[in-house]
């Protein structure tokens, strides 16, 4: 069975979803009269207009006093179910959204999001879905939304990506029953399904191929410290660098921006004891990095070795190409679409674990300077 949305009980009478719009009729005298809608109930309440949508539709979310202080104002006032609306309660609105909780101008440069949008969107659309966006400023602000989503049956269900440790939207999604699927690790899913890849193994190979190379100072360029995939490729890191020995390991923090990756860069490479090698969370830090190193005359990858998180077309154009780690990013929007949309039909969804990004060497990386003078 299709997922049904909760608190939504069977009968014709409960069966009517209620719209937001103010119209206006024809009163007895010709004249032209406001019908009340749900602002109007809303003003009179002192609530919220999804507040009032959730008491109208018997959803949860609101107390059971307050849901019938709403239903009397209605009743009061003369409000009637807006014919315009979805007739049908649990009638799909073939919609899909995603909260992303990053500033715009970020989003707009960070070629992981736009490739994963792009997968997202082919999967919803050969299946008759839209794809609802919206940047929001915090995770708070995102739960809003998808409790004013949800209470307006604009969407049939929700992408969390950048997730966190004991993240509050998972429990917010899994109280408001509204269908999900996480972009993100299973350890913090909770029951919401996950798709995620193996980030950590993906960064035990990057250590030890660069190790294998000569590299004993290796650097790594992360992105927000608070997400729970950079913790995980943050030990990963650590570890391998601590298993082969290589103590002078750094980690820096960002928030994935050039001017971040730049910032960084030039902060490592002007240290007394530089590394050899930086890995980069995202291709946007390491052109900025490249771009760095160009200025501070080092050659890459002799004085410097670079590699690049995702490796979009970003990673080929500059010179030289990027060693980088790759994975079809298209394919795993298109998995989480896939996903979600089994959800919805009421199937059983446990997760996907995508493929693991692969090492693809190019010219940015190779023997160290220090390490090929050694050699006979």
């Amino acid at each position: 069975m299709p997922h049904k949305r909760r608190g939504s009980p069977g009968g014709a009478q409960n069966l009517v979803k209620f719209a937001v719009t103010t119209r206006h009729i024809t009163g007895s005298a010709g004249g032209s009269v406001k019908r009340p809608t749900i602002a109007d109930i809303a003003r009179r309440a002192g609530v919220s207009k999804v507040a009032v949508s959730y008491a109208l539709n018997d959803r949860p979310g609101v107390s059971e006093a307050r849901r019938n202080t709403i239903k009397a104002i209605a009743r009061e006032i003369g409000w009637q179910p807006n014919s315009a609306a979805r007739a049908l309660n649990g009638a799909q609105a073939c919609v899909i959204g995603l909260a992303v909780c990053r500033p715009a101008r970020i989003l707009g440069m960070e070629p992981f999001f736009m490739e994963l949008i792009s997968g997202i969107e082919t999967e919803l659309s050969a299946h008759s879905y839209a794809l609802l966006l919206q940047v929001v400023h915090s995770q708070e602000q995102e739960l809003q939304v998808y409790r004013r989503w949800w209470g307006e049956g604009r969407v049939d269900g929700v992408i969390l990506v950048d997730l966190h440790f004991d993240d509050p939207r998972v429990p917010g999604v899994e109280e408001l029953h509204l269908p999900a699927v996480v972009v993100g690790h299973p350890s913090q899913t909770a029951s919401l399904a996950p798709i995620w890849s193996d980030d950590s193994a993906a960064m035990r190979e990057t250590v030890e191929y660069l190790a294998a190379l000569g590299h004993r100072r290796i650097a790594r360029v992360a992105g927000l410290p608070q997400l729970v995939h950079t913790v995980l490729r943050d030990q990963a890191f650590a570890a391998t660098c601590d298993e082969l020995g290589l103590t002078g390991h750094t980690i820096v923090h960002t928030d994935y921006t050039g001017e971040q990756g730049a910032h960084a860069t030039r902060r490592l490479v002007s240290a007394a004891n530089r590394p050899t090698a930086i890995v980069y969370d995202n291709d946007i830090m390491a052109v900025a990095g490249l771009s760095v190193a160009q200025e501070m005359q080092l050659e890459v990858p002799t004085d410097l070795s670079l590699v690049a998180w995702d490796d979009s077309p970003l990673s080929q154009v500059v010179r030289p190409a990027l060693t980088a780690l790759s994975r079809d990013i298209p394919r795993y929007g298109a998995q989480a679409a896939q996903s979600l949309l089994a959800l919805i039909a009421g199937e059983h969804v446990t997760g996907v674990q995508a493929e693991t990004a692969k090492l693809t060497p190019r010219g940015s990386t190779g023997v160290p300077k220090e390490q090929s003078a050694s050699r006979p």
